[in-house]
């Protein structure tokens, strides 16, 4: 990008940098927290000098790097396998929250009194290919989130409560791990959650963008 910084930015400009930044985080130079927000502020920008920062330190296009794939079958085996980073979450008229590049223990045991917990497991690595999520909240609520293409299983007990499933319905991947929530909740809820990050959403939109546009230059050539 050699053009003034004070030019403006095109769509198609916005589009090579948020390219750029798939590439780095399908490459391990970004973190996702990171990722999501540079393609925030790519989507964001106005002009060429608010862009230029987002991939200053990142390698030129044509460097030799991967294209970034969607999460599929061989993308789940990197995530398998791992020490686990945190095997519980307590909180007492407070919160917890585990989200990120986190590893999901083989078991995690999550209790709240009076208080909340967030668990997402969207970004995360896992033990072992089978999880249980062991939660139990007195007067509180827990929240466990995922993406929408994991295998889980919710078998939760609740009185006065509720353990409830809800988001994007999607067909469960073979190759992904088996997550099985579980446990108890009085006068509280458990909530579990399919949803797509941030950053997820943005590429599947592109994709179907530039999905859109081929079929549109089909059209006209033939």
């Amino acid at each position: 990008m050699s053009e003034l910084p004070e030019m403006r930015a095109s769509d198609s400009e916005r589009e090579r940098v948020a390219e750029r930044l798939r590439d780095a985080v399908a490459e391990g130079r970004l973190t996702m927290e990171e990722f999501e927000e540079r393609l925030d502020a790519t989507y964001q920008a106005r002009t060429h000098g608010e862009l230029v920062p987002l991939v200053r330190d990142l390698p030129a296009p044509g460097g030799g790097t991967a294209a970034p794939a969607p999460l599929s079958s061989g993308r789940w085996a990197d995530r398998i396998g791992g020490t686990a980073t945190s095997r519980m979450g307590f909180s007492f008229w407070s919160g917890f929250r585990r989200r990120g590049a986190w590893t999901v223990p083989r078991v995690f045991s999550a209790y709240t009194v009076m208080g909340g917990g967030e668990l997402d497991l969207r970004e995360a690595r896992f033990e072992d290919g089978d999880v249980v999520i062991r939660c139990f909240a007195l007067m509180g609520g827990i929240e466990v989130i995922l993406p929408p293409e994991l295998n889980a299983q919710v078998t939760g007990f609740a009185f006065m409560g509720g353990f409830d499933e809800s988001g994007e319905d999607e067909e469960p991947d073979p190759a992904a791990p088996r997550v099985r929530v579980t446990g108890f909740a009085l006068m509280a809820g458990v909530d579990v959650v399919r949803k797509r990050t941030k950053a997820e959403k943005q590429r599947l939109k592109a994709e179907r963008e530039r999905a859109r546009l081929e079929r549109g230059k089909g059209g006209e050539t033939a």
